[in-house]
Parts: structure tokens; sequence; C-alpha cells
């Protein structure tokens, strides 16, 4: 049976009013508004996210904490938190080890709320039972990384290597000198720092030279020619 983690209380969603067709086609401002802008408008807003409505398998090895709005997930890799608006609510069925992230009232604001937080939820739950991991490809004679203690050193042709301290909750491993895989639970984290050691060399699209993701397609120019004589 499923029951519901977090209830909206009627003073926080007294400003927030659920839809209703009828009522809402009745609230819509006489005049101006054509029948078929005012049919279009009512689906978008009732209008379900493909995202938010699946549901988020839980490992048995994850826990989850409920409290108010706030929501932890525990599990063998590490903890995360996160904070909810007020336009979704969690709903947990222990019997099918499942949790579903459903809309509280029927708002513009609320559909987009709902795949976004149904996704950071989901990625929560997959990254402390499994983890993820971002691979990057230095491309380039000379470029070079090596991870030193708690930094990663990257050589990539300036005057001096580049050192970055490698941040609480991540793992960086190096293979052959020139492949780096960035890995941990926190998936937003992995891939800010990820992006951060790209950023000291982007790659080129000439020679497609610099710091590029493992899967990450470099569109090519060709350099310009001389003028013929």
């Amino acid at each position: 049976m499923a029951s519901s983690l977090a209830v909206s209380s009627p003073a926080s969603t007294s400003n927030l009013k659920p839809l209703f067709l009828g009522n809402a086609i009745r609230s819509l401002p006489p005049g101006g508004v054509s029948i078929a802008k005012r049919r279009r408008d009512l689906i978008v807003e009732c209008k379900e996210s493909r995202v938010g409505k699946q549901p988020i398998q839980v490992p048995t090895n994850v826990t989850l904490t409920m409290e108010g709005q706030d929501l932890k997930v525990k599990g063998p890799l590490g903890q995360l938190a996160i904070t909810y608006p007020k336009e979704v609510i969690l709903e947990r069925d222990e019997a099918a080890g499942t949790l579903r992230v459903r809309k509280a009232v029927e708002t513009r604001r609320a559909n987009q709320m709902h795949g976004l937080f149904r996704t950071l939820t989901d990625n929560m739950v997959v990254g402390v039972s499994k983890g993820f991991e971002k691979r990057l490809q230095l491309v380039g004679v000379g470029y070079r990384a090596a991870v030193e203690g708690k930094d990663i050193v990257l050589s990539l042709g300036f005057s001096h290597p580049v050192r970055m301290t490698i941040p609480d909750g991540l793992q960086v491993k190096v293979e052959e000198n020139t492949r780096i895989i960035v890995s941990g639970y926190d998936k937003s984290e992995i891939g800010q720092f990820a992006a951060s050691i790209r950023k000291w060399r982007p790659p080129e699209p000439y020679k497609g030279k610099g710091v590029k993701y493992a899967d990450e397609v470099i569109r090519r120019k060709e350099g310009k020619q001389g003028k013929k004589k």
C-alpha cells in the first residue's frame, strides 16, 4: 500500500489554487481570449510530466528519511539530502520498493517541478547505491594528468602545471596519463568538477587538441588556406 511521505498543510497551499476544468474556464477574463487558446492553456496546465510519473526503484540497501519537505537518502556510498518545493509530494510503496514524486497542485510551476525533482531524486538513489562517473580525454602532444595525494595535476601546454584539489566525496583516477575518470555518488558535483577540468583547455575545432569528455564529438573546422598564386 502506498503511503504519503509528505503532505502539504492547507496553510502552505492556500495560495496555490487546484485546477478544475469548469472553474478554470469560468475564472478566465471574459473577452479577448479565444476558446482555442483557453483549451490550449488548460491542456498545458493539466499535462503530467512523462518523466515525473515514472516510479523510482529503491534498492534494499538504501534508506529514506523524510521530514516535512526535506528528504535524506542514505546508501553504501554516501548520503544526500534535498528540499522539495511545496508543489510536489512524495509517496512510497514499501511493498513494491518504489518511490513516486507527485504534484500537490495543478499549476504550470508544479508541472515543471514534477519532472525536475523526480530526476533529481532518482539520481540521488542511484548515486548512493551504485555511483556515477564522468570520463575525460586529454588530446595533444605532451598533455598529461596525474593524481598526487588529494590533487589532480594537469600538464596542458602552459608554462606551469595546473593543480586542482579533488573535492571530498569524489574520486579521480588517471589511466595511461591521458584518461581521467571522475567518480562519486553526487552526480551534480561530478559534472561540475569534470567541467572545471575541461575548462582549463577546451577542445579547439581545428586539430581537436584540449580536454574533452570521452563521449564528446568535436565538430572540426578546416584551417584557412593561403591564397593560390
